[in-house]
């Protein structure tokens, strides 16, 4: 595909767990990420969907080559990552940057937001002093921020006005992907509707492509193009957000939509809700990773891992049973869109909402 940027193709990732601080026998291994492929085209919005620790914060640390990979190939802009160090990758850095979930911890205390939005500059070695200065003004006009504000510390600021000090970072040294590591889970709701709006003001300006991490079904679907649905390191569904929302066809997938609280009580859908524990990763069940949840579990899901087949158009699972399944329409969350839609809008024009630079 021409306008492809990202290739992911059976990643994975196993830490070693070992018993006793200095020479401690190995106990096992966790199976943070194991075997994941897909693929993000140019200026398009991926989101990778799951509970707490079914590895997308893994994921995109691999992606972005601060976690070696166990095995598996990434492929950015064309060249294969995986292998390079040194200054090939310091220099494919500029290309790919990432906005943390934590704006505080994220930003250092002891330097003012000048310094922070200056220090990638000085890294890559772009501009001299004056042209760095001026860089630093535009790039906090750009996020909705004054010029005043680089003289100031990140605990003057509120925790919006970090993550936009966090996303002008990002932006300093113009990459093409921008990893988003949950980047609105810590902010009030007011809150995340300017910085998601923000980001996707930015991504039709500036033509970025986004890897966005969360859990907010509501936020995902008012902002990707497509969804990955993981569970236990691996990708149980990827599709068009339309198509995934709309049928769901993974059991996991009915499960996290089902979850969503609905603003009308009162209105009928079906309850698709997973019973039991999320396994542990360091002994992921046989089979199929979910069966041991699965309301439509059958003998062959115990023994037998799916594989990955196409439902539709862009749209895999990887079930034995989902072509059996009924249409998903009790589930569907027609309602999120227009709500998430409504609240961003909302939010978007409050009276202390920044103006986009």
């Amino acid at each position: 595909m021409t306008d492809e940027i990202l290739a992911v193709e059976n990643l994975s990732r196993h830490f070693g767990v070992r018993r006793g601080i200095l020479f401690g026998r190995s106990t096992g291994t966790v199976r943070a990420v194991d075997g994941i492929s897909f693929a993000l085209n140019r200026g398009e919005t991926m989101a990778l969907v799951g509970e707490s620790g079914c590895g997308k914060s893994t994921t995109a640390r691999l992606v972005l080559r601060l976690l070696e990979p166990t095995t598996g190939t990434i492929r950015f802009e064309g060249n294969y990552i995986q292998d390079m160090h040194g200054e090939p990758l310091r220099a494919l850095r500029r290309r790919m940057q990432i906005v943390f979930q934590d704006p505080f911890a994220s930003l250092n205390p002891r330097m003012t937001v000048g310094q922070i939005l200056e220090e990638p500059l000085i890294v890559h070695h772009l501009g001299d002093p004056a042209l760095r200065q001026a860089r630093v003004e535009e790039l906090l006009g750009v996020v909705g921020l004054a010029a005043y504000h680089a003289r100031r510390y990140p605990h003057e600021f509120s925790g919006g006005q970090r993550q936009r000090i966090g996303i002008a970072r990002a932006l300093a040294v113009e990459p093409a992907l921008i990893v988003c590591d949950e980047p609105v889970s810590a902010l009030d709701v007011s809150i995340q509707a300017q910085v998601v709006n923000l980001l996707r003001d930015l991504q039709r300006r500036l033509g970025l492509s986004y890897l966005f991490i969360a859990h907010d079904l509501a936020v995902v679907k008012h902002v990707a193009d497509r969804v990955a649905v993981m569970y236990l390191g691996q990708i149980v569904e990827i599709g068009p957000k339309h198509a995934l929302f709309s049928d769901p066809r993974h059991p996991y997938t009915r499960t996290l939509l089902a979850a969503i609280p609905r603003p009308d009580p009162h209105r009928d859908r079906l309850r698709e809700v997973a019973g039991g524990d999320v396994p542990s990763p360091m002994d992921p069940p046989s089979g199929c990773r979910f069966h041991t949840r699965c309301p439509f579990v059958i003998e062959r899901c115990r023994t037998e891992p799916p594989e990955p087949t196409e439902w539709a158009a862009d749209h895999l699972v990887a079930c034995h049973r989902a072509a059996e399944l009924p249409r998903a329409d009790g589930i569907g969350v027609d309602h999120v869109a227009p709500a998430a839609a409504l609240r961003m809008a909302l939010y978007a024009r409050r009276r202390d909402a920044a103006p986009i630079g």
